[in-house]
């Protein structure tokens, strides 16, 4: 796997540049809202895929029974805009590993401009949608790294 294309691990968690392409935009050439859960969306999948746990191997059963991530529960603060031609960093971090769920918190910048804050709780759940606890092995490859403050 070409490791440039999934963006890359570091010492909080995950680094992901994305450009915006016309396609990513309004009228106006602001990115249009619903776009950025793409570019989180791409980010945390390359993050666990980078990590060892791809979704694949999830619902194959790589780390025993087969299991998937569904997203539960999303808070969004837009705070500036990203336009046509920028060079935007999705930062994935984890911030709390449970039995069934992990938060993670997700920040889109434009060079040190913060764009947008996301908190996203993911479930761990069995093929026929269910909950279901988080292999040992798979928690062990989420722990959270350093905060910053």
């Amino acid at each position: 796997m070409n490791a440039f294309l999934a963006g890359r691990l570091t010492d909080f968690g995950h680094a992901h540049e994305f450009r915006v392409y016309f396609e990513d935009t309004d009228f106006s050439g602001v990115v249009y809202h619903a776009r950025y859960l793409q570019f989180l969306e791409r980010a945390r999948s390359d993050f666990l895929r980078l990590k060892g746990i791809g979704h694949r191997g999830l619902a194959e059963g790589a780390f025993g029974e087969p299991m998937a991530f569904a997203v539960r529960h999303m808070e969004i603060d837009f705070l500036r805009p990203a336009r046509i031609d920028d060079v935007v960093r999705v930062e994935t971090r984890t911030l709390l590993l449970g039995g069934a769920r992990v938060v993670l918190d997700q920040r889109i910048f434009h060079g040190e401009l913060l764009l947008l804050e996301a908190r996203v709780k993911v479930a761990v759940i069995s093929p026929d949608g269910r909950p279901r606890r988080m292999p040992p092995a798979v928690a062990a490859l989420l722990e959270p790294g350093p905060r910053e403050e």
